[in-house]
């Protein structure tokens, strides 16, 4: 990186060199030494110079990093945090940091990966055997030296021993980078200890072996939910290393092990059993803490406020007025109606409403009654293309039309199912399903992979196919006797496995599910009037197609969602009683009684770790869970209200009609209602809303009567 005029020549005596790079605390230099050694001289940006609480800081980053040199750190060569322009040089090491790596080359190999968690937690070892938190571990704080992993950088770094008094967690921010922050440190900061490290390692670990983080989003906020409430996406790390990841990133600081606990973890393969930990991150006691009810999503209320994203730094105001209008750009209220794809059945026009919609990128793509997918502009709500669920000539449109599987980047992939004459009998009707990869932008398939096609359906919207990073996984076969992974690149098959029951043996029913970032199957036998008794639950590794683990419990069950660390499921049939719960770490079930039996229930949901019961008179009923417990009864004024979204605050819910309501999140208040609109049409549906709302930013787009869509701003509801 090139020198500009305004670089010095010189620092404490040292020969200016180069540019390594400019951040938001300063400018890192080569220089040289008289001896020739080469450094890495950090310089204090300017406007920096006279705030006395920076000066703190830059002076702690200076002796934490004198404390720490040692084999997996640059040590401190020389320094002075006192000057009019406050310096620290370091030896310098040669060769890329881990982020920089990973971006040019790609994600590390197996071996690699290794090195690298053994050399970051002997790091880890010493730097709190020091009494130092570093609090920004990730990985361009990671240099890959050839002997080794060295962290760098312990700019927001912190003596264990300072504890809660610390003057820079006094002053209301949350220092660290999202993506690879742990949950205490957006929810707790004054009380990070030596385990936020632990956390931060095995999120660095997961970029490593993927090129993501395990939480990443689109935005800070998102990244900071996913963080503290969410569970971590850990497809495409090694199998070999899933054990040392997990246990790296359990939600609880105390659950989480010691650099020594996962240095035997690598080289036994077993972890010991860590008890409650003392602040230097030594074990306390013999036993290790069985899991808590720690209401980490919490954060989504403590973090009420103002994200600055500055540099490399993140910092959470936890006092203020929230933040500006977060909006698509040019976003501009607007209401708008899909255009009619030209249908080959003129019989099958659509007359109903969508069946999802997404965001990707500055597209809303929505689906649904004949319609394969059409897309909005965000922005200004233009309806640039629609496309039929079977654009062959001579083909039908008829059947339920498209649904809206997921995203990947600006791909959207959408659920085709259509009927057509066979060929052996005009009599009879053949019902083909398909799933294809379309570009949000310009709606032009970029594979289509036809995954069966007879008599029988292999499949329902909700259990048909789901999304992953590798592609989709997708009931396959013209009876469903199969399911296979097609390819996010050309929705080719990369593996295919068989059914434990379908249309072809008749003996039982399957369908698949998704949570958190992981996918389930769920079957049942048919019991003599066939009914189903009990589901077994089982987690698919997207890499293979096999199973990871199973459970079975009672009850013909789906999958609402997760909370926390547990899979949530129902029994649909009848009367919603109890809701079932799978602790994924340990694969412990449990039943959760309901403090208040639902009958004629339209939907149950699960939304920021609560279950939402909805009802056709427009009630909401929410529940706890984890335990059951009747939280709140509201009347929603919403009639038929459909799938709810939620903020950190507010409850969304709107009917076929679009009448929208806002509840407090808290006490299931209406804080805010806008009428309905009859610019859409009236959807040939008497039934409840089906269509989740989308919310991107403080833009709330909401789908209403025939294929349209209209939004708000939440904040001027």
């Amino acid at each position: 990186m090139a020198l500009r005029e305004s670089d010095p020549a010189e620092v404490g005596g040292y020969r200016i060199e180069d540019r390594l790079g400019s951040g938001g605390m300063g400018v890192v230099y080569l220089a040289r030494s008289a001896s020739g050694r080469r450094l890495a001289v950090k310089v204090v940006h300017a406007q920096y110079a006279d705030d006395d609480e920076f000066r703190i800081r830059f002076s702690r980053e200076v002796a934490a990093a004198r404390q720490v040199s040692g084999a997996f750190t640059a040590p401190v060569v020389d320094a002075d945090a006192d000057g009019s322009r406050p310096w620290m040089a370091t030896l310098y090491i040669p060769g890329e940091d881990l982020g920089t790596h990973v971006r040019r080359h790609g994600p590390l190999s197996v071996d690699r990966l290794r090195e690298l968690a053994a050399g970051l937690a002997e790091a880890l070892r010493d730097i709190h055997r020091a009494g130092v938190v570093h609090r920004d571990l990730k990985p361009a704080n990671v240099m890959l030296a050839e002997d080794g992993p060295r962290v760098i950088d312990f700019g927001i770094s912190r003596a264990a021993e300072f504890g809660p008094s610390d003057v820079l967690t006094q002053t209301g921010r949350v220092m660290g980078t999202p993506p690879f922050m742990s949950p205490e440190q957006f929810s707790s900061p004054h009380d990070v200890g030596p385990a936020a490290d632990i956390f931060s390692l095995g999120a660095v670990l997961v970029y490593a072996a993927t090129r993501r983080g395990p939480f990443d989003s689109s935005n800070p906020w998102e990244t900071a939910t996913r963080v503290v409430e969410g569970t971590p996406d850990l497809d495409g790390v090694p199998q070999e290393l899933l054990p040392f990841v997990r246990f790296c990133l359990e939600k609880h600081p105390k659950s989480r092990p010691t650099p020594d606990e996962l240095l035997t973890l690598l080289r036994d393969g077993r972890l010991p059993a860590p008890g409650p930990r003392s602040a230097s991150g030594d074990a306390a006691g013999p036993k290790r803490p069985r899991g808590r009810r720690h209401r980490w999503w919490l954060v989504s209320g403590a973090v009420a406020a103002v994200l600055a994203v500055a540099g490399t730094t993140f910092a959470v105001s936890r006092q203020g007025h929230g933040t500006p209008d977060a909006l698509p750009a040019g976003w501009r209220p607007w209401h708008q109606q899909s255009r009619v794809p030209s249908p080959h059945d003129p019989d099958a026009l659509p007359s109903g409403s969508f069946s999802r919609c997404v965001a990707a990128g500055p597209s809303l793509v929505c689906a649904g009654d004949s319609i394969m997918a059409t897309r909005f502009d965000l922005a200004r709500g233009r309806n640039t293309w629609a496309l039929p669920v079977d654009s062959t000539p001579g083909g039908s449109s008829a059947g339920s039309g498209g649904t809206i599987i997921g995203t990947r980047g600006d791909t959207v992939y959408v659920w085709g199912v259509d009927d057509r004459t066979a060929a052996t009998d005009r009599d009879a009707t053949r019902t083909r399903y398909s799933v294809q990869a379309l570009s949000a932008r310009t709606g032009k398939a970029l594979w289509k992979t036809v995954t069966g096609e007879g008599e029988v359906l292999t499949g329902g919207e909700e259990g048909y196919a789901v999304p992953t990073p590798r592609g989709v996984i997708a009931v396959y076969g013209d009876k469903g006797q199969s399911y296979a992974l097609l390819g996010a690149s050309d929705g080719k098959i990369r593996w295919k496995r068989p059914m434990r029951y379908s249309a072809a043996n008749d003996k039982g029913a399957c369908q698949l599910g998704g949570a958190a970032g992981r996918v389930y199957m769920l079957c049942g036998a048919f019991g003599k009037d066939y009914s189903l008794s009990a589901t077994t639950v089982t987690e698919l590794d997207p890499a293979t197609g096999r199973s990871r683990w199973s459970v079975t419990a009672k009850g013909a069950l789906s999958v609402l969602g997760q909370a926390g660390e547990h899979l949530v499921l129902a029994d649909g049939m009848g009367t919603l009683r109890t809701l079932t719960l799978v602790h994924v770490p340990s694969h412990v079930v449990t039943t959760v009684r309901l403090s208040r039996p639902e009958a004629a229930v339209s939907g149950a949901y699960l939304e920021r770790g609560i279950l939402y019961c909805t009802f056709t008179s427009g009630s909401v009923h929410a529940f706890s869970p984890r335990t059951g417990r009747l939280l709140w009864r509201s009347n929603s004024t919403v009639e038929q209200p459909g799938p709810p979204t939620a903020t950190s605050t507010r409850l969304y819910l709107a009917s076929p009609t679009g009448r929208l309501a806002a509840l407090d999140l808290r006490t299931g208040r209406v804080r805010a209602t806008r009428p309905g609109r009859d610019d859409g049409g009236t959807s040939d549906s008497t039934g409840p809303a089906s269509t989740p709302l989308v919310l991107v930013g403080d833009a709330l787009y909401v789908p209403y009567g025939i294929r349209s869509v209209f939004t708000v701003n939440i904040r001027h509801l």
